[in-house]
């Protein structure tokens, strides 16, 4: 179908989009997103509970494209942002430079999933059609209010291909991902790393629970109740204090969260006693787990490594996972048995000048990337130097 043949209209609110149609049109079965941070009410509650709103710089424009009939076919989760805030693909250089020679960088519109830097499709839709119209529809909105520029982040490479055929830049960076080559327990997974690496994480494993008597729980569905979130919203803030000023998500977000998604949420904990001392937050995909939030009231040594890596890989191999994500940044996982990956983004530029230089500034980056990967795969702990899965 031609691109003229659709219609696109702002949506200022996700609810304004019934949850059967944002579902519908992401990949899953049933009705359920493949990927939990796709879900109508993942970006419902972060909206409901004032953490992605106008006020905190996140303004909903959703994109709902319509085809002749006045079907949906296709949702773009877009936000005017008045900030870089948030985002885990940094542009303030950009948007210095912009502004030094005389621009305006902000507002721009970004595509994302708020706070998340997990990789999943952005343009919700059933064919490619459909997503390069979506594509379309967000630069002419951009363009028709005199907004610099459109950034889509951490999509998927069907995506990356359609955009850079509109002539939208492509951006390359780098996560870390654990790969299940069919494990059958944590100490199969240890057989591949070298010897040196065995002792290692064996040691950190036995120190972060045994010294001080901890125990770890895994906890979903009706196990999440107030009283564990309270828990949870004090790691949180910890860490969000400490690392980035103040904590992008409110306490009213997980209740919301919770009550929608229980079963698609995996807290771990680790306990002195009854007194739950620290804490992850993952989600559950159909083949993957998302690692997300980590944060605790004590310091215990090799702790963090503890909840964020090992158990993450446990449950992965407990229920047949293929890959753990464990979030953005972090070059101390490799040694834990997470490889690099690529991770991508999309960029439409609206002023000339300011294009052609981050074009330049993306060409020698993606470059740069690549030779870093390259170099990061020979500090992998696995015993014949085979990164599991490498993507």
């Amino acid at each position: 179908m031609p691109e003229s043949a659709y219609t696109a209209s702002v949506v200022s609110s996700v609810a304004e989009i019934p949850a059967a149609v944002w579902n519908g049109l992401a990949p899953g079965a049933g009705g359920v997103p493949d990927n939990p941070f796709l879900e109508h009410a993942f970006f419902l509650a972060a909206e409901q509970s004032g953490s992605a709103t106008r006020r905190t710089g996140w303004q909903p424009q959703h994109l709902l494209l319509s085809d002749a009939t006045g079907a949906a076919v296709g949702v773009m989760p877009l936000y005017l942002k008045s900030h870089s805030q948030g985002e885990y693909v940094f542009d303030h250089g950009w948007a210095d430079a912009f502004q030094r020679a005389g621009g305006e960088y902000y507002p721009k519109l970004q595509c994302a999933v708020p706070f998340t830097p997990v990789t999943g499709p952005r343009l919700l839709a059933r064919d490619p059609a459909s997503r390069s119209a979506l594509l379309t529809a967000a630069a002419t909105l951009a363009s028709q209010n005199d907004i610099s520029s459109v950034h889509s982040t951490f999509v998927p490479d069907d995506e990356v291909e359609l955009a850079r055929e509109a002539g939208w830049l492509v951006r390359h960076d780098t996560q870390y991902h654990w790969h299940n080559e069919g494990y059958g327990s944590f100490d199969d997974f240890l057989g591949t790393l070298s010897s040196r690496h065995r002792k290692v994480t064996r040691r950190e494993r036995r120190d972060a629970l045994a010294a001080d008597g901890l125990t770890v729980k895994w906890l979903s569905g009706s196990d999440l109740t107030e009283a564990v979130w309270d828990a949870f919203f004090t790691f949180y803030q910890d860490t969000g204090s400490r690392k980035w000023g103040r904590p992008y998500l409110t306490r009213s977000f997980f209740t919301q969260l919770s009550a929608a998604m229980a079963n698609r949420i995996l807290l771990m904990f680790a306990y002195d006693g009854d007194e739950p001392i620290a804490g992850t937050l993952s989600l559950i995909g159909k083949d993957r787990l998302y690692g997300r939030y980590w944060g605790s009231t004590r310091e215990v040594p090799f702790l963090h490594f503890e909840l964020c890596y090992y158990q993450a890989i446990d449950y992965a191999i407990a229920h047949g996972l293929k890959v753990v994500e464990a979030g953005a940044q972090g070059e101390h996982k490799l040694a834990r048995g997470y490889a690099p990956a690529t991770t991508r983004s999309i960029h439409w530029i609206g002023h000339p000048g300011l294009r052609e230089a981050i074009a330049r500034f993306l060409q020698q980056e993606r470059a740069s990337v690549e030779n870093e990967q390259r170099m990061l795969e020979r500090y992998t702990p696995f015993r014949h130097g085979d990164v599991p899965g490498s993507e």
